[in-house]
């Protein structure tokens, strides 16, 4: 476990898979309650296309990552209707939008520069082998959207759980929602550095679909969120780095870990209602 600790890829996991379980953790609770998980989904597929065009032109993946994040908040505000039943349909569209312009940066970067892993890198994440730097960016956009959070928290919970008595409280909820959409981009942008656009929504939505069964307050729910992600993330990487040893010459990715610890989670929360 010594060696395990002073490896740099490994501190480099830690902390990009820390900031992302810290940011979604707390964003998740309030994307079930506000019930934009597909809006999610197609905010990480969206932002894969900022991952890939990093990938191609040179540039920073998390940056990347982000801008393409923020202009799919705008194409949603854009393109999604009044009308909450119409919702998804936009979002399925930007969806598919998302992943086409991905597929085309993603075959310029393998047929024009040789990179052979771009798509692994996008789709299922790279934490490992993330450039130098990253993880000091991806905590301090974890803090700035703890700080974003504290402050509205509260009326954005107002707006999550009733519209209607959000507005005659005077509670600003369109800008609330425009805002939370942005700090929705952050948290898939840190979740497909993590496990990869495909995978982002896990982890995303997992933790907080847990949270949600277990705790018996808003607070405590989005604490829970945060554990749950930490330990999916940190439990999937200690499994990823003991898997050299299990195969000779095999590896085990460290994303299917992660999905798979959250899918265990959310598993045992529905045994634990039961009994």
């Amino acid at each position: 476990m010594l060696a395990f600790f002073q490896s740099g890829p490994v501190q480099m996991a830690l902390a990009l898979s820390g900031a992302a379980a810290f940011v979604c953790g707390a964003l998740g609770l309030f994307t079930v309650l506000r019930g934009q998980a597909f809006a999610g989904h197609a905010l990480a597929d969206v932002s894969s296309a900022g991952g890939a065009a990093g990938l191609l032109f040179g540039i920073s993946p998390l940056l990347g990552f982000l801008l393409l994040g923020i202009a799919g908040v705008g194409a949603l505000e854009i393109l999604q209707p009044r009308r909450a039943a119409a919702r998804d349909e936009a979002a399925g569209i930007l969806l598919g939008a998302g992943l086409g312009v991905t597929a085309l940066f993603l075959h310029f970067c393998i047929t024009g520069h040789g990179a052979s892993g771009a798509a692994q890198t996008v789709m299922f994440g790279a934490m490992f082998s993330a450039p130098p730097g990253t993880a000091g960016w991806a905590c301090a956009l974890a803090a700035l959207c703890a700080a974003v959070m504290a402050v509205i928290a509260r009326p954005l919970l107002l707006a999550s759980l009733n519209q209607d008595l959000a507005l005659i409280a005077g509670a600003p909820v369109r800008a609330l929602g425009v805002g939370f959409l942005l700090l929705l981009a952050l948290g898939v942008t840190l979740a497909a550095m993590t496990v990869g656009a495909i995978l982002a929504t896990a982890l995303l939505i997992g933790p907080a679909a847990v949270a949600l069964r277990l705790a018996r307050g808003p607070g405590m729910a989005v604490l829970l969120s945060i554990l749950l992600g930490l330990a999916a993330c940190w439990g999937g990487i200690v499994l990823a780095y003991l898997s050299y040893g299990w195969i000779p010459g095999r590896t085990w990715p460290v994303s299917f870990f992660i999905v798979g610890l959250l899918l265990l989670f959310y598993a045992a929360s529905g045994l634990r209602r039961r009994a």
